[in-house]
C-alpha cells in the first residue's frame, strides 16, 4: 500500500472527473465494434456450435489480461499505455519493441474495417465482383479480387485524407457512435430470437463439436474472438481522469468484458439457433451460411425482416468507417510519439499547419493498403491484429511482476489480486491465444518484427547525434530474444504448425507454452531496471506526455 515512497512517482495533472458510467462506456463502446458483424460466422465455421465454449474462453482470457491493465492503468495514468508500460519497467530495447507491436497492431485495424464494409456491401450488385468465394484447406472464404483490392485502396485513401483535414466532427459524434453500436447489435438479437429458433441446429450437419479441442481453441485467435473483446484498456486509459479509480476502474474493466461476453454469447446463439435447415447441411466448416457475405444481415433477409436487414447494412457503413478513422488517427500519433522517444525517424514528427503528423497518416496508409495482399480476407487479417495485439499486451503482464518487485511500497489505486499467481497466469494465457493463432498467420507476424527491428536500428544509426538518444538497456530486455524466438519454435512444432506429425500434439504444446511461459516471466521480473531507472523514466515519461500536444513542424 502507500508509503511516503508514493510520492516518487509523479501527479499526472489530470483533473479526475470521469466517473464509472464514463469509463465502462468508454471500453464497452471499444468491445461492440465491427467484430460482431462477422464473429459469430466466422466461430461458427471453425469450431461448429462448441464456439460458445470458444467465445467463454476468449472473454475469460480477456478478463484476467484486463485485470493487469487495471492495476497498471492506476500507477501510471498515461495514453497510450499498454505500449509504455514495458518501457518504463524494462527500458529501450523493450520500450522499442513492444511500441512497435503496438502500432502494428493499430495500422492493421483500419484495412479490417474497410474490408468489413466491402463483405457487406455485397448485397448489392454492383459489389459482386469485389470478392470472390473460394476454398483453402477445406474451408470457405471470401477473398479481395483486383478489383476488390483496388476499391479497399480507394476506402483506405478517403480515411486518410479526413484525417489530414479534420478529425474534430468525428470526435464530436463519438457519444453518439456508441450509442449506435451497443443499440444494433441488441436490437439483432431480441428481433432474430423472436423471428423462429431452432434448437435443432445445435446438433447439426457434423456435430456440436465437429473439430474437437483444436478447433475450439483455434476459433478462439483466428475467428475474430479475441479481436471482438479488444478494447477493454480503454478505462485503464482513462485511469489519471477517473474520480475513483480504485473503486471504478477494476468495475468498469471487468464489467465492460462481462458485458461484451454476455452480448457476444447471445448473437453467437441466435445466429446458430435461427439458420434455416438447407444453410446447414453438409459441415460447420463448407456449409451454404459460410458463404454470406453480410452474415447478420442474410439471416434478416431470408426471415423476410427486410428494415432489419436495412439497419444491419447501415451498421456495416457507419461503424466500421468511424473505426478506421478512429485507428489510422492513432497509428499516426502511436508513430509521432515513438519517433519523440528516439525509436522512429524524425520525420513522423513533421505535422502540418493543423497539427497533423502527415508522415505517420501516409505510411499508415502505404501499410494498411499492403496488408490487402498477403491477407485478402477479413479473417486472415484478424489473424494478424490478434497476434499483434496479443504480443503488445503479453508485456503487460511482465511489467506488473516488475513493479512489484522493484516499486512494490508505490501507491496503486487498485491491486490486482493474488498477483503473483494471475499475473504470470495473464502471461501465459497471451502466449496460449499466440499459439491457437497458428503458424500461417505467426510467421508473416515475424516477419513484420524483423521489420521494425531493422527500422529502429537504422533510425539508431542515422538519426543523427542532435536527436533524441533512448536508453538501450540490454541488460534489463536480455529476455526478449529468447521469447520471440521461443515463441516460433513452439508454434512452428506444434499441433498449430505446419509440421504433419508435430513434435508438440494438442495438450502437449499447450503445457510447453506455458512452462516456457513461466521461465520469461520469471527471467523478466529479475532482469527489470533498477527501481531508480524506474522512477526516472517513469518521471521522463510524464515530461513528454505533458509536452506532447502537436505542434506544427513547417516542411
Amino acid at each position: 500500500m502507500a508509503t511516503s515512497t508514493a510520492q516518487a512517482l509523479p501527479d499526472s495533472g489530470l483533473k479526475r472527473n470521469v466517473g464509472f458510467i464514463g469509463l465502462i462506456w468508454a471500453s464497452t463502446g471499444s468491445i461492440i465494434g465491427s467484430g460482431w458483424l462477422f464473429g459469430s460466422q466466422e466461430a461458427l465455421k471453425t469450431a461448429g456450435p462448441a464456439a460458445i465454449i470458444s467465445w467463454v474462453i476468449g472473454g475469460v482470457a480477456i478478463l484476467v489480461l484486463a485485470l493487469v491493465h487495471a492495476e497498471l492503468g492506476g500507477m501510471f495514468p498515461i495514453a497510450g499505455g499498454t505500449a509504455r508500460f514495458p518501457h518504463i519497467a524494462f527500458g529501450g530495447i523493450a520500450g522499442a519493441s513492444f511500441g512497435w507491436f503496438s502500432w502494428l497492431q493499430s495500422v492493421t485495424v483500419a484495412p479490417i474495417e474497410v474490408e468489413a464494409m466491402i463483405k457487406y456491401a455485397q448485397h448489392w450488385q454492383f459489389a459482386h465482383p469485389w470478392l470472390h468465394t473460394t476454398t483453402v484447406d477445406g474451408e470457405t472464404q471470401q477473398l479481395l479480387t483486383g478489383a476488390g483490392i483496388a476499391v479497399a485502396i480507394v476506402l483506405m485513401a478517403v480515411v486518410t485524407v479526413i484525417n489530414l483535414l479534420s478529425v474534430r466532427i468525428l470526435a464530436n459524434t463519438n457519444s453518439a457512435a456508441t450509442w449506435w453500436k451497443v443499440a444494433i447489435p441488441l436490437l439483432v438479437i431480441i428481433v432474430l430470437a423472436f423471428s423462429g429458433f431452432h434448437g435443432s441446429n445445435f446438433t447439426a450437419a457434423n456435430g456440436f463439436m465437429p473439430e474437437g479441442a483444436k478447433g475450439i481453441l483455434a476459433a478462439v485467435s483466428t475467428s475474430g474472438i479475441i479481436f471482438a473483446f479488444l478494447g477493454f484498456e480503454q478505462a485503464d486509459q482513462l485511469a489519471g481522469e477517473a474520480k475513483n479509480p480504485k473503486r471504478d476502474i477494476p468495475r468498469a474493466v471487468i464489467g465492460s468484458v462481462l458485458i461484451g461476453l454476455v452480448i457476444y454469447l447471445l448473437l453467437q446463439v441466435v445466429f446458430l439457433g435461427v439458420l434455416r435447415s438447407n444453410a446447414i447441411q453438409g459441415s460447420w466448416a463448407t456449409a451454404d451460411f459460410t458463404k454470406y457475405t453480410g452474415p447478420f444481415a442474410d439471416i434478416a433477409m431470408a426471415a423476410g425482416i427486410t428494415w432489419l436487414a436495412v439497419v444491419i447494412f447501415i451498421d456495416a457503413i457507419i461503424s466500421p468507417a468511424g473505426t478506421g478513422l478512429i485507428y489510422v488517427t492513432a497509428t499516426s500519433r502511436i508513430s509521432y510519439g515513438l519517433s519523440r522517444n528516439g525509436y522512429f525517424p524524425k520525420a513522423f514528427e513533421w505535422t502540418t499547419k493543423q497539427g497533423v503528423p502527415w508522415v505517420g497518416l501516409i505510411t499508415a496508409f502505404v501499410i494498411g493498403c499492403a496488408c490487402f495482399a498477403p491477407f485478402p480476407s477479413w479473417q486472415g487479417l484478424v489473424s494478424l491484429i490478434t497476434s499483434a495485439s496479443v504480443l503488445m499486451y503479453a508485456g503487460a503482464p511482465l511489467a506488473l511482476g516488475a513493479f512489484r518487485k522493484r516499486i512494490p511500497e508505490v501507491e496503486r489505486p487498485y491491486r490486482m489480486p493474488i498477483a503473483s499467481v494471475l499475473s504470470p497466469i495473464a502471461f501465459i494465457v497471451a502466449n496460449l491465444i499466440i499459439l491457437w493463432t497458428g503458424w500461417d498467420t505467426d510467421w508473416k507476424l515475424g516477419v513484420a518484427i524483423l521489420i521494425g527491428a531493422v527500422v529502429i536500428i537504422l533510425n539508431n544509426v542515422f538519426r543523427g547525434a542532435s536527436s533524441v538518444r533512448p536508453r538501450w538497456d540490454w541488460k534489463a530486455a536480455q529476455w526478449l530474444l529468447p521469447y520471440l524466438i521461443g515463441m516460433g519454435l513452439i508454434v512452428f512444432l506444434s499441433d498449430f504448425g505446419p509440421l504433419t506429425h508435430p513434435v508438440f500434439p494438442l495438450w502437449i504444446d499447450i503445457l510447453v507454452v506455458a512452462v516456457f511461459s513461466l521461465v520469461i516471466y520469471y527471467w523478466a521480473v529479475n532482469s527489470a531496471s533498477p527501481r531508480e531507472e524506474i522512477l526516472r523514466t517513469a518521471e521522463d515519461v510524464r515530461d513528454v506526455e505533458e509536452s506532447s500536444v502537436v505542434e506544427p513542424v513547417r516542411h
